[in-house]
Formats: C-alpha cells, sequence, structure tokens
C-alpha cells in the first residue's frame, strides 16, 4: 500500500467518514502479499522508507514474473537486481514499462525517479569494476539520490583520483568500488570528511581469492570513517549510502 493510500485513509477517520472497524479491514493486508512460494512485503515503504526489492538472480522466469506483476500492482514501480536478459524478456512480456541495464544488470518497471537529492560519488580502481559500481550508482539514483560517476581512478596511477578531489569532497557520501588489492577505498578515505563505503569485487588474479583479498584489505584500512559491505555487492552500497546522504541532507533542512 503506497503512503498516499494509507494518509487517505487516516484522513477519512480523521474526518468521521470512515469507522475505525473500516480503517482496520482497509489496512489488514498491509504486511505481506501472500503467494504460493513467496511472501511480499508490500508494508517496507511505509517502514523504512524504501520499498523491497527484488534479488533476481536464480528465480524462475514465472515466479518472477508473478512478484514483479504483484508489487507492480501494489506499488506502481519494482526494482530488482542481478536480472538476466531471459528474465527481462520475461517481465516485459506482461508489464511494458519495464527496463534493462545490462551493465548493472538491474530490472525496472515504472516510471524513472525524478526527484533527487544531496549526492553520492561513486568511484571505480579500474574499468572492470563498473558492473558492481553501475548496480551501487543505479540503486541510489533510484531511491532518489544525485549520484555522481568517477571511473578508472586506482591507485596505480593516483594523480587520477587526486585530480577528483575536490569533486569528492562535495559529496555526503562516497562509494569505493575495486578488486585487486582494494587499496582505494583507503586512499579515499583519506583524503575526504564524510563516510567512505568500500565495496570489494571479484575483479583480479588468482590470489585475490574472488574478492576475498580486496575484502580483507579494506576491512584492516587504517583510514577511518570506512565501512564495508560483501563482495560485489553494489546494491546494498548504494542502498546504505542513501540511507547516508538522506540524513545529511535532513540535517542541512534543520530537521
Amino acid at each position: 500500500m503506497k503512503n498516499d493510500e494509507i494518509r487517505s485513509i487516516l484522513d477519512a477517520v480523521a474526518g468521521g467518514t470512515l469507522s475505525v472497524d473500516e480503517a482496520q479491514e482497509k489496512l489488514g493486508g498491509l504486511s505481506f502479499a501472500e503467494l504460493s512460494y513467496a511472501k511480499l512485503d508490500t508494508d517496507r515503504m511505509v517502514r523504512q522508507g524504501f520499498p523491497e526489492v527484488v534479488f533476481c538472480s536464480g528465480k524462475p522466469k514465472e515466479a518472477l514474473v508473478s512478484i514483479y506483476r504483484k508489487l507492480y500492482e501494489a506499488e506502481g514501480a519494482v526494482f530488482g537486481t542481478r536480472a538476466s536478459e531471459e528474465q527481462y524478456d520475461a517481465v516485459k512480456s506482461v508489464i511494458d514499462d519495464t527496463t534493462y541495464d545490462p551493465v548493472s544488470r538491474i530490472l525496472r518497471c515504472g516510471p524513472a525517479t525524478t526527484e533527487r537529492k544531496g549526492l553520492v560519488c561513486v568511484c571505480t580502481a579500474g574499468t572492470a569494476d563498473i558492473p558492481v559500481a553501475e548496480e551501487a550508482a543505479c540503486t541510489a539514483e533510484y531511491f532518489g539520490t544525485w549520484v555522481s560517476r568517477i571511473y578508472d581512478v586506482g591507485v596505480a596511477g593516483i594523480h587520477r583520483l587526486l585530480s577528483q578531489t575536490e569533486q569528492l569532497r562535495k559529496a555526503n557520501c562516497v562509494i569505493a568500488v575495486a578488486g585487486m588489492e582494494g587499496a582505494l577505498a583507503s586512499v579515499i578515505g583519506g583524503l575526504v570528511a564524510r563516510p567512505v563505503i568500500a565495496v570489494p569485487t571479484s575483479v583480479g588474479y588468482g590470489a585475490s581469492m574472488e574478492g576475498l583479498a580486496a575484502l580483507l584489505t579494506m576491512i584492516n584500512s587504517c583510514a577511518n570513517g570506512i565501512s564495508v559491505v560483501n563482495i560485489d555487492n553494489g546494491y546494498g552500497a548504494g542502498y546504505t549510502a542513501t540511507q547516508i546522504n538522506r540524513l545529511a541532507e535532513e540535517g542541512k533542512d534543520g530537521r
């Protein structure tokens, strides 16, 4: 149920045109929508300020289509991560207003977000890290954040990163996406006064252990203000960065 629908019910109760019992009945389905194989959290937007997001990888096409259709009917928009081209084709066949980005693998239904605020900066060490970075950037944008992208600024050519210091310092939060040895987050952490979210990627040769080396580097960083999400978890970084960005913007408004 959407916020404006809940507000309309509460206004009707306050105005005396709807009884408490009738309002309770209307709000009775607020907790979740039941499917035989899934319980969709249609209440999450009210509780947390973010709607439920679909992790598409591994879901059968038929189940995914049903999930998207149900969420789209309830909320008018759906956002999914780690989708395939085949899953996109299946959802598109039943929901016309569906788009897919093959780089970030984001599968979205409904209108694009037009109202954005604040600023989150997404950086990558190399171009091979861009798919994970785009998952982070697209997530933050979907949830209403302005995003700047600074790609291919790894420590092998640190002057490239230093040339972007002014832009980095404008952001309410910086996302540092890096594979190999994962040093980018530590360097950025020493340059900015804002929180840095480090995202290790599975990019690298054998001893990188599919991102474990970068993960351990980021966890053991000597720079302050760095938090770390799981390997290749661009979505988690974009979500958390949006939470930080919202708090920063609310502080500017005096709330």
